[in-house]
């Protein structure tokens, strides 16, 4: 019986761990369906997915708590993301063109740790600095109003 008490205590039993993140091919049709992913978690506001297609750099710049918190308490709807290609650029980054509402965006990417990952700094160096604001300054500067 007191085996039983152990074990559903959870006493001595490890917790479940998150499996790690599968590999990308290196290949560019392999950053297109990863950026339209990206894309399409951003316009649902499924930010945690998001966030967790950043390289290190741009995770330096906010927590994942704090990226996913701003998120849901003041969401955007920049509308559905066309994903037009992608091409080489300097030092290893790969530009993705994209369109949303008839504007001509791009992001930079590029493979680390056997994943194909976004740079915000490059991609959008105004949510830098929104991103280091504090949660009220942040709020008020996107018109939200949680």
């Amino acid at each position: 019986m007191a085996a039983a008490g152990v074990a559903l205590s959870g006493c001595g039993v490890a917790a479940p761990r998150a499996a790690p993140p599968r590999r990308d091919p290196r290949t560019l049709a392999a950053l297109v369906r990863v950026a339209r992913a990206f894309n399409r978690d951003y316009q649902e506001n499924r930010d945690g997915p998001v966030y967790d297609r950043w390289d290190r750099a741009s995770r330096a710049i906010i927590s994942r708590r704090a990226y996913v918190r701003r998120h849901r308490e003041c969401p955007s709807a920049p509308g559905p993301a066309v994903v037009e290609g992608a091409s080489s650029a300097a030092h290893g980054y790969w530009i993705v063109r994209y369109e949303i509402g008839g504007v001509a965006l791009t992001d930079y990417w590029h493979y680390q740790d056997g994943r194909w990952v976004f740079n915000l700094a490059r991609s959008n160096p105004s949510a830098v600095a929104l991103y280091r604001l504090p949660f009220a300054a942040y709020a008020r500067a996107v018109g939200c109003h949680p």
